[in-house]
């Protein structure tokens, strides 16, 4: 089941939407005045070079109409003037002195000197010097109109803004769809969650945010994961309170109805019955200081002090600690132990890992029956096995023996909560444990921790390992 979104870009959308439109307006205005100052100029340049290469031409032709006639007085200019209206210009010739030779009806009297000369102020001219052997013996000056670079400039810079208003509202196009692709995700997600957070522990991301590419799909994965975490711990929660609450009340209710009647006089408080009672409060204690080795566990990552320890030097004393346990219940422990073996850990909270193994051993084992404590190193991963040839644990329990008060199915005394610790403490260490069991011939506890670099704080023993030692 999944929450029904809100509609629209939502916030973030909104704000990336106006943040790609600013960008693109920002990028499209750059280049069209980039476009819009290079074209003007590179026309303007263009348009120069024209110009110079037309009055050099027209230069170059009255010279040599010059050189023809021996003088401008009878010099042909018909080809210098052919050169002028070739590139659109007017020709005037002057000679050395400066004295018109030859120009248009009009112009001669004024272009080319100075301001205040009327309609041959209004063209643009270029003046270039008629050489023969050497010697300037006139100049040409080609008048040019003013329009022409102006509307090739229009006509450029048209189509220059009609391609920046395309460009924008391309970019704006595609900035909505790409936020649109990214912002739907993230609001579907949001509504989703705020479902979750008001108690629908059902909702869940949709299977198209699952399915989507990159960050968004991990993010809704992620989300979905930890939706479960939560859902598994609080079904774990509740059926923890319960079975606490039956844990409690057997012996609180034994010692109330055992009260009761001490109270009112119907039974004699003789050392039997005080001792009955005494048992009970014994059990009550038992689960409060389990319950707080749990609370302890579970927040030992943040209170572990880390040092280097010798795993076959703490698992022997484990086995020398638990001797009494482990005799009482008729076990033979045997020891195999490969030295130098080196984690990086709390030394205190690995012990108990071992001696929780041990009285889990001690508990469900049988009179007579066989445990073999195993230090080695493999991969990477020191290892310690605890095996033992008790009479198994069924297939169906074997995924709920870590869990919090699981008790085997012939135990009425523990309160389940040893095989938690032990899962609590090597997790904190960055490790794992795993149990193996047929159901018939024994079960086998293997703990996997990283191996640490260094030497042990302390090297409480130098034996070699043994086999068949019993404690």
């Amino acid at each position: 089941m999944t929450a029904e979104p809100r509609r629209g870009l939502g916030p973030l959308g909104t704000r990336l939407l106006v943040a790609f439109v600013v960008v693109a307006l920002s990028s499209v205005v750059v280049l069209v005045v980039a476009a819009l100052v290079g074209t003007s100029r590179g026309l303007a340049a263009a348009q120069d070079a024209r110009r110079q290469a037309a009055s050099t031409a027209a230069a170059t032709a009255a010279a040599a109409a010059y050189t023809a006639a021996g003088g401008w007085a009878r010099a042909d200019l018909s080809t210098a003037d052919d050169a002028a209206a070739a590139a659109g210009a007017r020709l005037v010739v002057r000679d050395a002195a400066g004295a018109v030779v030859s120009a248009p009806d009009g112009m001669g009297a004024g272009m080319g000197q100075g301001p205040g000369m009327g309609a041959m102020n209004r063209t643009d001219v270029v003046v270039a010097p008629a050489v023969v052997d050497g010697v300037t013996v006139g100049t040409v000056h080609l008048g040019f109109g003013t329009g022409s670079v102006a509307a090739e400039q229009q006509i450029a810079w048209t189509w220059i803004l009609l391609a920046g208003v395309a460009a924008l509202g391309t970019a704006v196009v595609v900035a909505w769809l790409v936020t649109r692709r990214l912002s739907r995700p993230l609001v579907r997600l949001a509504a989703v969650a705020r479902a979750f957070a008001a108690g629908d522990r059902s909702a869940r991301a949709g299977e198209e945010d699952l399915a989507a590419p990159g960050e968004l799909g991990e993010l809704a994965r992620a989300f979905d994961l930890a939706a479960e975490d939560v859902e598994r711990s609080e079904t774990s929660r509740g059926r923890m309170a319960a079975d606490l609450a039956h844990e409690l009340r057997t012996p609180l209710a034994a010692l109330q109805a055992g009260l009761e009647e001490l109270r009112d006089g119907y039974v004699e408080p003789d050392p039997e019955r005080l001792a009955a009672l005494h048992t009970q409060s014994e059990r009550l204690s038992r689960v409060v200081d389990d319950l707080a080795a749990l609370a302890a566990a579970e927040t030992a990552v943040l209170s572990l002090r880390h040092a280097p320890v010798d795993l076959g030097d703490l698992a022997a004393e484990a086995v020398v600690a638990a001797a009494p346990s482990t005799s009482a219940a008729g076990l033979e422990v045997r020891q195999r132990l490969e030295a130098g073996v080196v984690v990086d850990g709390d030394e205190d909270r690995l012990h108990q890992v071992v001696g929780n193994l041990l009285a889990n051993a001690a508990r469900y084992c049988r009179r007579g029956d066989r445990v073999t404590v195993t230090v080695t190193a493999a991969d990477g991963s020191a290892l310690l096995q605890v095996a033992d040839t008790g009479p198994g644990i069924p297939a169906a329990d074997l995924p709920s023996v870590f869990d919090r008060l699981w008790r085997g199915r012939a135990d009425s005394e523990g309160s389940g909560i040893g095989l938690a610790v032990v899962r609590e403490l090597v997790e904190a260490h960055g490790g794992l444990v795993r149990v193996e069991s047929d159901g018939r011939t024994g079960s086998t506890f293997e703990v996997s921790l990283p191996l640490g670099a260094g030497r042990p704080a302390a090297d409480r023993r130098a034996a070699d390992p043994t086999d068949g030692q019993s404690a």
